[in-house]
């Protein structure tokens, strides 16, 4: 699973409508272009892809201020929040994917019900303990990596892994549990996303390329 489509469809869905700047923006304002593969060639290419493929719906607006050729701006359609949301929940349920997937996940966790950020964080929990259980059927953590020479280390590190990242989410459940932060359904959500003119303070300075998409 690509973080890409993730990031780039929830970008716009918190907008409403957004043309390709305002999404690579936000996304350089959250630091995935530091964490992921959200870069500005990808950013565009997914909104067009995406756009093709039904998920998003592109409107042609005026002309960019600076002269270029009409923007793009983009609309989640009812598939693409289908999309999004079976994203979200896959990313924070699976145990395999990489970091910048799982980064993603907790990006939009709010978009989804307390009680159900929660069942999926248990399941995420459940999958861990499920594939460390498969790393011990080769390697026991108490005889040390030694025992299977320096190959060991790489099932070390696994089962560190594995630990971590439990410990990790039990953490993010009980800090949920226990009232933090705003999901859906509850109330005006935190606002993570930079309001038309508003300055990036983390921006590349990467121009935007023509404002036409």
């Amino acid at each position: 699973m690509s973080a890409i489509r993730l990031l780039v469809l929830g970008a716009v869905r918190q907008h409403g409508r957004a043309h390709g700047y305002q999404v690579r923006n936000d996304l350089e304002y959250w630091g995935a272009h530091e964490w992921s593969s959200a870069k500005p060639g990808s950013i565009y290419h997914a909104l067009k892809q995406m756009a093709k493929q039904g998920l998003l719906l592109a409107h042609e607006t005026a002309p960019s201020t600076v002269g270029g050729p009409p923007r793009t701006e983009y609309e989640i359609t009812a598939r693409g929040t289908e999309e999004f949301l079976s994203l979200l929940r896959a990313a924070l349920t699976s145990y395999d994917q990489n970091t910048d997937v799982l980064s993603a996940g907790i990006g939009f966790i709010v978009e989804l019900e307390r009680s159900e950020a929660v069942a999926l964080l248990r399941e995420r929990i459940a999958a861990i303990e499920g594939w460390r259980a498969s790393v011990t059927d080769y390697y026991t953590p108490s005889e040390g990596p030694e025992s299977l020479g320096h190959i060991g280390e790489i099932m070390h590190l696994w089962i560190h892994t594995a630990d971590a990242g439990a410990e990790w989410t039990r953490g993010l459940i009980e800090r949920i549990e226990g009232g933090a932060y705003t999901f859906a359904g509850e109330g005006e959500p935190f606002v993570g996303v930079l309001s038309e003119g508003q300055e990036n303070p983390f921006a590349t300075g990467i121009p935007d390329p023509g404002d036409a998409v």
